[in-house]
Formats: C-alpha cells, structure tokens, sequence
C-alpha cells in the first residue's frame, strides 16, 4: 500500500500538486504528519497526488537501502551502474511518471544536526508559493551545488520544485511543522481556501558543496546548520589536509567522512530577497 500514490480531486477545477514524504526513510516526521492529516483531508480545487519516497527504507527506519533516493533524479549519465541497479533508482523512475503530471512539488525532509530549525529549500520559481510556509528561512542554489534531488528533477523539466526541511530528525515539533506546511502548501496551491499571511522570511544562497577527498574526513567541531563561519576557518581535516573556510560565510549539513566522495558540508551566504 505504502508503494502507491494518493489522489485527491477537488469538485473544482485547478492546478495539480504533488506531496512526497519518507524519501529518506528515517525522516519520519513528514510521514507521520501525512499519516495523520491525509486520512480526512478534503480539498475543493484541482488534484493533489501524496507518495511515501521510499517505502523499503521506512520500513526498517534508514535513510535509504541501497543508494540514496535523492539523488537518483539526476541525469542517467551522471549515476553509477551500481546506482541504476539499485532499488532506490527504480522507485526514482515510478515518482518520476507522476511528478511530470504535477506543476509543484512539496518533498518533506528533516536534519540529523541537532536543534536544526525549520527551513525551505528552493529557487525563486517558488516565491510565491514558500512566502506562506511557517518558517522564516528559505535556501536556494541547491539545484547547482547538490542536483539529483526531487525538487531538482521538477525544476529541470520546467516545473517548480520544494523541499522542506521541517527542523530536527529527533524533534517531536518537526512532525507538527510538516503538517502546517502540507497545508500552507495546499492552500497557497490554490487547493482550499487562502487565510494565511505571508512570512518575513531571511534567504540563503548555497555556493558550494564539498566532498571528502579521503577515506577519513574529521570536523574540527560539531557545526550546527547555519552557523558562521569566518574567512580561514578549519572546517574539519581530511585525512592529513585542513579543510578551511574560503570566506566568510554559513555551513549546513556538516558531517564526519568515512570514505572518499562522501557529502561532508554545504557553504552558503546571506542575500537581501529571494531574485
């Protein structure tokens, strides 16, 4: 059951949507969120389609079981054979033939860095849409920086592409943030009926993402998603070469390497507006 795709329609025409959650099967917090809400929700225009990413990895609690599900929207040539045999790969092409029938996806994830806050990631094709999210950060570049993504896949087809990441994996808010933003989303979608108030909101830009070039990659420190860092910082060593800030500016999802080409942080800057 957990395989298939809802579908809702409202008795109105409109715009079709899509929501993901489990992508990363232990990041429960959108699909406990969705398995609370979807049960009685009614919209009253257009067509909402709901999936859980990657029912293999939520059944035994992991992030993914053979490769990681978000990264599998990439370009075929930039996978692995190991990769497009795997079982993430494969569940990537059957979200794939619904994500084209959508305009807007929302893909619901959260942190493993502790007391991480709430935060979308987008480009400036969802402003209007993430101006209703309960959160005040958005982040863009990641589509540059980090592709093979869900949100990255919409956007390359011409669609508009979300990711929430809804605060801690561990924190029992971040399942009550998934389901206020599945409902901001449905109603800034057009879906039910718009009573919200747009957000003040910061912005983020991502300008890099960096990979351990060893087989050991140690952070200097425990880095909490968006902390500053200054110009020459020691991010962390890998293996016997310090890793340093090139400028001022923010990391996020910094981890430890237990091999060559692990994701290890992301830098990013401050900007005015979301343009």
């Amino acid at each position: 059951m957990l395989e298939e795709i809802t579908k809702l329609t409202g008795q109105n025409n409109g715009t079709t949507s899509i929501v993901l959650v489990g992508v990363h099967g232990d990041e429960r917090c959108g699909i406990e969120a969705l398995k609370k809400i979807l049960p009685t929700l009614e919209i009253q225009r257009g067509t909402v389609l709901f999936g859980y990413g990657n029912p293999r990895a939520m059944e035994v609690n992991k992030r993914y079981t053979e490769a990681n599900l978000n990264r599998m929207f990439n370009r075929d040539e930039q996978l692995s054979e190991k990769e497009k045999e795997s079982y993430e790969y494969q569940r990537a092409q059957f979200l794939k033939s619904y994500l084209i029938k959508a305009d807007v996806l929302l893909d619901i994830h959260a942190s493993s860095i502790p007391n991480s806050s709430a935060f979308a990631i987008c480009e400036t094709n969802a402003k209007d849409i993430v101006k209703f999210f309960p959160m005040r950060l958005v982040v863009s570049g990641f589509d540059k920086v980090e592709p093979g993504a869900t949100d990255y896949y919409m956007n390359s087809i011409g669609k508009v592409g979300i990711c929430l990441e809804c605060g801690s994996i561990n924190d029992p808010q971040s399942a009550k943030i998934g389901e206020e933003s599945i409902i901001a989303f449905l109603k800034a979608r057009g879906h039910m009926k718009n009573n919200l108030a747009p957000q003040k909101q910061s912005y983020v830009q991502m300008f890099k993402k960096y990979f351990a070039k060893t087989d050991t990659f140690t952070l200097s420190k425990p880095f909490e998603n968006f902390e500053v860092l200054e110009k020459n910082q020691v991010i962390g060593i890998d293996g016997n070469k310090k890793i340093k800030a090139p400028k001022r500016c923010l990391i996020l999802f910094a981890h430890n390497g237990t091999k060559a080409g692990d994701e290890v942080f992301l830098l990013g800057e401050e900007k005015a507006s979301p343009v």
